[in-house]
């Protein structure tokens, strides 16, 4: 079902604005007594401090957090919410995550901060994952920005990973790159101890789930950033107003929301 487009007035919003505004969205379906993934980023830190802060005024009670990297771990402690993992809470109720692109069908590309495994691992375990984004991340086809897809491979001859990776995808106009950290010029080392190979796509690289599998057949793969399948809702904050599309069976439902409607607290 999609609802009529709404009108509203333009209002002088930053990114950071629309990520907060998504993110507050988000939090509206956690309730007292679940089990939530916690995303990793500028747009699900602000889910994070929402939660907390809604803990704090009592509004949710008994929630325990699965942080997705040491970051978010970090922040859940500071701000009083309770964690746990996977080993004891191996079912999670819901994640809330932002993603790096999003395409029409709510595949993702996630993994530019450097956590796509451990995110994977609690987004694949949950009954609901909610991405938060803001407009911009909306692509036609997965690798559609032109911006990095992530791979993440063991370090032991990781230049041979990164020579094969890309001629999986020569038809597509792939090159690949070794992540670096920019204060160091060293390599950017996850929270695995692994290292990230950045691929580029000039065309779309055509059948997802082929791509997924051809990928991690090879040895010194330990995962990719492509989330196919996982998101059940997107909520995309935009200039003019707040999306959100759920997967209803194989349909999207698609609501549209005015930010003077919104009663989130933002």
């Amino acid at each position: 079902m999609v609802s009529p487009a709404v009108a509203c007035p333009s209002v002088p919003l930053t990114q950071d604005d629309l990520k907060k505004i998504a993110a507050y969205k988000a939090v509206e379906n956690v309730k007292s007594g679940m089990v939530v993934g916690l995303g990793t980023g500028s747009t699900a830190k602000h889910a994070v401090d929402r939660i907390a802060q809604l803990m704090r005024q009592g509004k949710l009670k008994d929630i325990i957090g699965i942080p997705t990297s040491r970051k978010t771990h970090e922040q859940a402690v500071s701000l009083g919410i309770p964690l746990s993992d996977l080993d004891s809470h191996p079912v999670v109720d819901l994640a809330i995550d932002g993603a790096d692109e999003v395409d029409p069908g709510l595949n993702l590309v996630k993994g530019r901060g450097g956590s796509l495994l451990r995110e994977k691992m609690v987004e694949s375990a949950s009954k609901k994952f909610i991405v938060i984004v803001d407009e911009s991340k909306l692509v036609k086809y997965v690798g559609g920005s032109g911006l990095a897809m992530p791979v993440e491979v063991i370090p032991f001859c990781w230049n041979h990973s990164l020579k094969r990776l890309v001629s999986l995808f020569a038809d597509a106009g792939c090159v690949g790159e070794l992540r670096k950290c920019v204060e160091t010029g060293k390599a950017f080392v996850t929270d695995n101890g692994n290292y990230i190979i950045d691929l580029y796509f000039e065309k779309d690289m055509g059948d997802l789930n082929k791509a997924s599998d051809l990928i991690l057949r090879l040895p010194g793969i330990v995962e990719h950033g492509m989330f196919l399948g996982l998101a059940t809702s997107l909520i995309v904050a935009g200039v003019e107003g707040i999306t959100v599309k759920t997967k209803t069976g194989n349909e999207l439902e698609v609501d549209s929301f005015c930010y003077t409607d919104l009663r989130n607290g933002f």
